[in-house]
């Protein structure tokens, strides 16, 4: 796969990741309307009690129509950022690989954010670190809705792109609940350590 145009993420699933590990190219979009339900606020993991949202409150416009991603402002009036480090925390304190990755990763729930463009592209950067993956990245210029790369942006993804990746390990909580597929990366990072960029780079994907 050479380039790809993406959305930024918060975290980003194992699927989203690993259609950035396997490009060559990453376009991450900036110029788009911002969308509910997505993966711009929203990320799943396995706690106790089988897949858990964790979900980052944004501010809304409301009557005034629809903002920009980059224009969205985080409603930092709940302490969301507490409260998803403790579930974190919780999910994956018994993982193989939590001590070693915490430090990092607690960093951007320690950081206070008024911008959620800002907080996912912090974050994105700590955990492209972390799986150690090297990618020419890029951001758009101006939103286009049709593009000459493989477009894997939400509407393109919900609508005509299902594709989840095939990647099978260990989870925590897999003798309650069974394994739970493409989960955010962290779940992949917490549980493999540094197997998880040749598990992303190796799995099957629909090109």
């Amino acid at each position: 796969m050479n380039s790809i145009v993406a959305t930024l993420p918060y975290g980003g699933s194992i699927t989203l990741w690993a259609y950035m590990v396997q490009a060559t190219h990453v376009i991450l979009e900036k110029h788009d309307h911002y969308q509910k339900q997505t993966q711009r606020n929203r990320l799943y993991i396995h706690g106790a009690n089988g897949k858990l949202l964790l979900s980052i409150p944004v501010k809304h416009l409301g009557k005034e129509g629809h903002q920009h991603y980059k224009d969205v402002q985080i409603d930092n009036s709940f302490s969301w950022q507490g409260q998803h480090w403790k579930s974190l925390e919780a999910a994956y304190r018994s993982s193989p690989y939590f001590e070693f990755y915490e430090d990092e990763i607690e960093f951007i729930f320690q950081k206070r954010f008024t911008n959620l463009y800002a907080f996912n592209n912090t974050f994105f950067k700590i955990i492209q670190g972390l799986l150690g993956v090297s990618f020419e990245l890029s951001f758009t210029q101006s939103y286009d809705k049709e593009v000459g790369h493989h477009d894997i942006r939400p509407q393109q993804e919900v609508k005509s792109n299902p594709t989840v990746a095939e990647v099978s390990y260990t989870q925590v909580f897999a003798d309650k609940h069974g394994f739970i597929p493409n989960l955010s990366v962290l779940d992949l990072l917490f549980n493999k350590g540094p197997e998880s960029l040749y598990l992303l780079r190796n799995c099957s994907l629909s090109k």
